[in-house]
């Protein structure tokens, strides 16, 4: 029984007949493959830390300031401490001060004990009153605590005297500018070291910013009369983490 063919071998017994030479098959491990779609390549990135300060003369000053008063009885200390306390803001009100930008922070009345022997024996009474005034002419604050004391004499209490701004929002913005600037430079300097190109910004975000508090000065400044201070200056500062793409 004559063996079958299949029609591959069948076509080259008909091309040897015809005296054409037969081609040669290709090797039976040979296979094409098509390369899997490659996945999209991971964007290098660099991630930087940017820090930023920025400082301004203050434009405002808050005082500390109270009155305090003692006598054999209650009444005699609370009009005492009355009349400085009346005294204290006639003061400060002469100097320019207005009504909104002073405030009474604490009234009190004590008894006060003398404890000699081991037994509480009383002497008297204590009065107080405290306030917090705000100062918007930074050049006349020791002219204010001058008058203060002037005012008031022995009951005069000075407790602080601290210097700000009065609107810290621009403050901030300059150092949030100068930490982002900081970090693009970093970002820039890493990225030229990797011989690639800084591409776009992928995130950015504020680690922390404080608020512009009062930084101590070196010397007097000009033009403040009377009890001499030292305004100094405010410093703002902030700290943000940046992630750009290297292209």
């Amino acid at each position: 029984m004559p063996l079958s063919r299949t029609p591959v071998a069948a076509a080259l017994v008909a091309l040897l007949a015809l005296g054409v030479p037969a081609l040669a098959a290709p090797p039976a491990a040979a296979a094409v493959r098509l390369a899997p779609a490659g996945h999209a390549t991971a964007t290098a990135t660099v991630t930087v830390s940017g820090e930023g300060s920025a400082s301004a003369a203050p434009d405002l000053a808050v005082v500390g300031a109270g009155v305090e008063a003692s006598a054999k009885t209650s009444q005699a200390a609370l009009e005492t401490q009355n009349k400085a306390a009346a005294a204290l803001l006639a003061a400060v009100r002469a100097q320019g001060v207005a009504d909104r930008d002073i405030r009474t922070q604490s009234v009190s009345l004590n008894p006060v004990y003398d404890y000699t022997g081991g037994t509480a024996r009383l002497k008297g009474y204590q009065a107080a009153q405290s306030f917090s005034v705000k100062v918007r002419q930074v050049a006349r604050t020791g002219a204010v605590l001058q008058a203060i004391t002037d005012a008031t004499g022995d009951a005069a209490r000075i407790t602080s005297v601290a210097f700000d701004l009065s609107d810290p929002a621009p403050l901030r913005a300059r150092a949030r500018e100068a930490a982002h600037d900081d970090a693009h430079a970093k970002a820039e300097q890493y990225a030229r070291l990797s011989g690639r190109r800084l591409g776009r910004l992928v995130s950015l975000s504020e680690d922390a910013s404080t608020s512009p508090h009062p930084a101590p000065a070196s010397a007097d400044t000009p033009g403040i009369s009377a009890v001499p201070v030292a305004p100094g200056e405010i410093r703002a500062t902030a700290t943000v983490t940046a992630v750009y793409e290297l292209d």
